[in-house]
């Protein structure tokens, strides 16, 4: 029986037209272990996710997927969490609890198993997987191979009948890798669970498969064991035959008549028949790229150099020295958690040594942190995730130049270098955090670039990246290095770093304890050196790479590709429109203005706080005071903030999609008809002596129009998590403006909550919020009536906007936000006071009060409107992005029409397993 069967499966993203996977169909057997291979970006991952429902992205699907003969749709996501296996790239991302032992029985802990079952199974794979010497550490502790062998363990522990691992090694050193790919083949020989896995390194993964499936652009390039599969892509010249492990290519590029060998293994066989037929030449020697000229002046150094994280934890670094020179690639090797990322961080001064010294072309780093990375320093964190800022690659680009003072058609000219020097032209629209790993690696490497740094930092650089761009990377790099780039390398990629370094150095222990050039450094090591130098060791003692080998044996070796010209023929920024010029910095009087209003907002608020009495700010004529601070922060804003030239997405709903569905209209009659109704109950039947009863009552009567959109329809965890995130940053936002009356960000929260996903899910945000909030400021008999106002804002401000009378611009929802503070939320709480504290109120009383509060509500409608203009745009953008790239749209759209008007959607998962066959 098949593992899986895959039909006619496609696949496309939201707003992409480029398909991510385009009609594949295979099988995988059960027990087989089959790898999955192919260029940065062509499907890998997102064929994976596919495999289980829960991790499969949104976007239009058509085909079938069958898990052992049934619909994977129609499996029960509890058997399919038992059943399907799957360990992600990055350890940290799995890794859910505190402890170890926890860590391996929190799955059967889900799954319900009872606790013998459970002490059963974790020790048996505690025993298995050889982990009893860190049974009970936290998972802090850990190196990053033993976090990847900890989750396939807990993984494991709940008898899987298919792992899935997408690029498990990436972040792991070559001994770590090894050790944990080692144990996915004994999984695969001793128990039978059948295996799919990705890797970009084939050295180790090849060896073991049974199967190789090769993708290209969302398709199946070619299938079959891992002979055959390399001597279709040598055949066909393809450039995935580039990622085939060195003996396989070195017996493709020497002319010879023998069976292709796969394993070092079989290589060192093929090279011995090889010899006795064939004259070999050793590599010569003075062969090794050449050092730094005497008495040059090292552009890095780092002299004895010692650091901590924390004043009682253990050292990180110890007694660290090394000198990298203009012109010159030192890549620095060693396993994970030697302490190789955090020298990084201490040449690019985001971290201090407590003691030694770190110079920039001769000079301390301290003191230079001000223009440190204006054209000296460039970072590659290992992370690329961490230097995208914008919402798609081409505005990150443009970011990088933002604070240059070159026109327009320079950046555009650069941009469209560095774009195609990186082969991102087809990827310009994409989000960044949509790429694959090698695509955000690229995309990384082009704003790097962009700076034209005198020093470049790369850590672990080659990560996710193909074999063929691997190629192009080094040649970017070799141009840097012609102009007299220096260049500081940490990776774990040995066969990169022994072709292209200049000189490579092992850290151990906190330090380098040794370097060299590539041909002395590997030749002379076990472990971390090349497949090549295994493999030829015994007959060219000074061969390290495969580039090596074929020269001794008189083969051909590929020319590399060439860069792009600088110039030329290339595709436009933009589409054809002009890169837009934001002002990159502020000019001086804006500052100056900026900086007085910033002073006079903390001289009043100074003021203010000396006094813990925070009625005393209203007493005695001090509510001056108090305005002075609210117009020092309006001025403060004005003052900092920028206009964008971009236009802004969706101001506004189209005219044909205004209509109100029945779901808001139920809520609009539960609000405005059955909330009040609940409020007088509480007040004139239990003397609002129930208030925490009529709260929850509220609640409820908040979140039974929300629950209608689950109509139709599965509840989407996704939808809950965002709308409970939103809460607790309302919570969070007037827990931290406490000391100011009044001035909070609640009412524009709920207000952006409200146009985002409409007006149930606004009223449900600031009912929850105020709730919520009220734990730390008092509950009372005030928080019904404060979860009723706040509650109206949201919804108004979602079914205006869905009516298109509200729109999303800064400027409208100010004017909305400063509007609801007053007439809603004063128009409500004011009064309340005198219903809750007089037994026989009159409209006196309620003229009064209102009177009285209109300070408060204006102090309310000027932090609502700072607020607004400072967070509208970027949290409608987020939340945007969060709708479509996880389906949120469409589901409510489906929820909202009615069924003959919008029957299900097609390419869902669900109706593909209700129709199959």
């Amino acid at each position: 029986m098949e593992s899986f069967t895959v039909r006619g499966l496609t696949f496309t993203y939201p707003e992409q037209t480029r398909k991510a996977l385009d009609g594949l169909s295979f099988s995988v057997k059960q027990g087989e272990l089959v790898a999955l291979v192919g260029p940065s970006g062509c499907g890998k991952s997102t064929l994976l996710r596919h495999f289980k429902t829960v991790l499969a992205p949104h976007g239009a699907l058509s085909g079938e997927i069958l898990f052992e003969g049934q619909p994977l749709a129609a499996i029960p996501q509890r058997e399919q969490s038992a059943r399907i296996g799957f360990v992600m790239q990055n350890p940290d991302n799995q890794l859910v609890t505190d402890k170890v032992w926890h860590e391996l029985a929190f799955g059967l802990e889900s799954l319900g198993c009872d606790t013998p079952a459970i002490r059963g199974r974790v020790a048996e794979m505690t025993s298995f997987f050889g982990i009893q010497s860190w049974f009970y550490k936290d998972v802090t502790e850990l190196s990053g191979g033993q976090k990847q062998l900890l989750n396939l363990a807990s993984i494991m522990a709940m008898q899987p009948s298919v792992l899935i691992l997408d690029e498990p090694t990436s972040q792991l050193d070559p001994i770590a890798a090894a050790d944990f790919l080692a144990t996915v083949g004994k999984i695969n020989r001793e128990l039978g669970t059948s295996v799919i896995i990705t890797e970009h390194r084939l050295e180790e993964v090849l060896p073991m498969c049974d199967r190789v499936l090769v993708m290209d652009e969302g398709r199946l390039l070619c299938e079959g064991s891992p002979q055959a599969v390399g001597e279709r892509l040598k055949a066909a010249g393809h450039a995935m035959f580039l990622s085939m492990p060195a003996p396989t290519r070195i017996y493709a590029a020497v002319p010879n008549d023998q069976q292709c060998p796969i394993t070092v293994r079989d290589g060192r066989l093929w090279l011995d028949e090889f010899a006795r037929r064939h004259e070999i030449h050793a590599p010569e020697a003075g062969t090794e790229k050449a050092g730094p000229e005497p008495g040059a002046v090292p552009a890095v150094e780092m002299t004895d150099v010692w650091f901590k994280y924390g004043k009682d934890t253990p050292d990180v670094l110890r007694g660290l020295s090394f000198k990298a020179y203009r012109g010159e690639l030192l890549a620095i090797l060693g396993g994970n958690g030697t302490g190789k990322t955090t020298a990084l961080s201490l040449v690019s001064g985001v971290s201090r040594p407590y003691r030694g010294k770190v110079l920039l072309e001769g000079t301390p780093l301290a003191g230079r942190e001000s223009g440190l990375f204006e054209g000296l320093l460039g970072v590659l964190p290992q992370n690329p995730q961490a230097l995208f800022v914008k919402n798609n690659v081409r505005e990150d680009l443009l970011e990088m130049l933002k604070g240059s003072r070159l026109p327009g058609e320079e950046k555009e000219r650069r941009i469209r270098r560095v774009s195609r020097l990186c082969r991102l032209d087809a990827l310009l629209s994409r989000h960044p955090y949509d790429l694959s790993g090698g695509e955000q690696q690229r995309a990384a490497l082009a704003k790097v670039l962009l700076s034209e740094p005198r020093i470049l930092l790369l850590d672990e650089p080659t990560k996710g990246l193909d074999a063929e761009f691997k190629q192009v990377f080094a040649e970017i790099l070799k141009s840097l290095l012609r102009r007299g780039v220096a260049i500081v390398m940490v990776s774990h990629d040995i066969e990169f770093c022994a072709e292209y370094a200049h000189r490579c150095a092992l850290f151990f222990d906190g330090g380098i304890v040794t370097d060299g050039p590539p041909r002395a450094f590997f030749s002379g090591n076990s472990f971390y050196t090349t497949s090549a130098n295994r493999m030829a060791r015994h007959l060219l003692a000074g061969a390290v790479t495969a580039e090596d080998v074929i020269v001794a044996c008189g083969g051909t070796v590929p020319c590399p590709p060439p860069l792009p010209p600088e110039d030329g023929d290339m595709p436009p920024l933009n589409e054809g429109r002009p890169v837009e010029d934001a002002p990159a910095r502020l000019p001086l009087w804006r500052k100056l203005l900026a900086g007085a209003a910033g002073a006079v907002a903390l001289a009043a608020a100074y003021i203010s706080l000396r006094e813990p009495d925070i009625p005393w700010l209203f007493s005695g004529g001090r509510l001056g005071l108090y305005a002075v601070l609210i117009g020092a922060l309006l001025l403060l804003a004005a003052a900092v903030g920028q206009k964008s030239g971009r236009p802004i997405e969706n101001e506004q709903i189209p005219v044909g999609k205004r209509r109100l569905s029945k779901r808001t209209l139920a809520a609009a009659v539960m609000i405005v008809l059955a909330i009040p109704l609940t409020i007088y109950i509480g007040i004139y039947y239990f003397g609002d002596r129930k208030y925490y009863f009529i709260s929850l009552l509220i609640l409820l009567e908040t979140m039974l129009p929300f629950f209608l959109v689950f109509e139709g329809r599965k509840p989407q965890a996704r939808e809950l998590i965002v709308i409970s995130v939103l809460c607790a940053i309302g919570v969070a936002g007037r827990a931290a403006f406490f000391m100011l009356p009044q001035f909070k960000p609640v009412a524009a929260l709920v207000i952006i909550s409200g146009v985002a996903f409409g007006g149930e899910t606004g009223f449900l945000v600031g009912a929850v919020t105020m709730l919520a909030s009220n734990v730390l400021f008092g509950q009372g008999p005030w928080t019904p009536w404060q979860m009723f106002a706040m509650g109206v804002i949201g919804f108004l401000a979602g079914v205006l906007f869905r009516k298109g009378v509200l729109r999303r611009s800064r400027l409208p929802l100010c004017i909305f936000g400063g509007l609801a503070a007053i007439a809603i939320y004063g128009g409500v709480m004011n009064p309340s006071y005198v219903v809750l504290y007089n037994a026989h109120p009159t409209w006196p009383m309620f003229l009064s009060a209102y009177l009285m509060g209109f300070p408060f509500d204006l102090i309310h409608a000027a932090a609502t409107a700072i607020f607004l203009w400072l967070a509208s745009r970027p949290m409608l953008e987020k939340l945007d992005r969060i709708k479509v790239k996880y389906g949120l749209v469409e589901a409510r759209a489906e929820a909202d029409s009615p069924p003959e008007e919008a029957p299900p959607a097609k390419t869902s998962p669900v109706y593909q397993a209700k129709h199959a066959r």
